[in-house]
Formats: structure tokens, C-alpha cells, sequence
């Protein structure tokens, strides 16, 4: 089966999605990542979409649904890379992405975490962690 790659980078995991979303492949990025995030004890998420030409409603959901996700478990997470046509298509489409903070690139994305991780995070953090 498909699978989308998940590198940890400290406590950073980076997904950089490089192959065309379909319905499956999002379910299973969406379980792999919950999962990593659980096992790696992960305090942040990248996800790199510069390579997607078009997202639709149920891929902008997705991406909604694992930073929430990912709020529950206590990591941030920030897109990176989105394309102008993709940034258009998901305002008409009326998805607001709650959660989903952005960025314009992997660098700025990775600085972002940071200087959340920097002032505490989320809000969420657990001393013992």
C-alpha cells in the first residue's frame, strides 16, 4: 500500500506530501501520523503541500482534521508551501482549516514551530512529558 513518509526531525516529525492526495492515501497518512506523533512523543508537525496542484474538500478536511488531531495529542502543526490556486480553492470552498497554522516554506514553517515550542507551546503541555 501507498504510503506518505514521516521523518522525525528532534522533536519535530516533517511529512512532505509529493504524490497526488486521493481519498485512502489522506485516511492513512491521518492514522500514520497519530500514531508517530503518540510514538515519537512529537511536540510539532510540518506538512510540506507545495507539491499538490489541488486540494479538494475532502484533503482540506484531512489536513484540518490532523492538526486537530494532533492539538488532542498535544503537538502544533503548520502547512507549508501552499500554492496561491490552492489558497483560493480552499477559501471558496469555504474551508476555514481551524487550527492550521501556515507558513510560506520547510524553513519558516520550522521557525514557527520553534518559537512555539519556545513560549510553551499549545497551552496543553504536560510537565511530565
Amino acid at each position: 500500500m501507498e504510503r506518505i513518509p514521516i521523518l522525525k526531525m528532534n522533536e519535530f516529525l516533517l511529512v512532505s506530501i509529493q504524490v497526488d492526495m486521493h481519498d485512502r492515501l489522506a485516511m492513512t497518512l491521518q492514522d500514520d501520523l497519530t500514531d508517530r506523533i503518540v510514538r515519537d512523543r512529537a511536540r510539532g508537525v510540518l506538512i510540506d503541500i507545495s507539491s499538490l496542484e489541488i486540494v479538494d474538500s475532502f484533503i482540506g478536511r484531512m489536513i484540518g482534521n490532523i492538526a486537530a488531531m494532533s492539538r488532542v495529542l498535544d503537538a502544533e502543526t503548520v502547512v507549508v508551501g501552499m500554492r496561491p490556486a490552492v489558497a483560493i480553492t480552499l477559501v471558496e470552498l469555504g474551508l476555514a482549516l481551524p487550527g492550521v497554522r501556515t507558513s510560506l516554506n520547510v524553513d519558516k514553517g520550522m521557525e514557527l514551530l520553534r518559537s512555539s515550542l519556545a513560549r510553551g507551546g499549545n497551552g496543553h503541555r504536560d510537565a511530565g512529558r
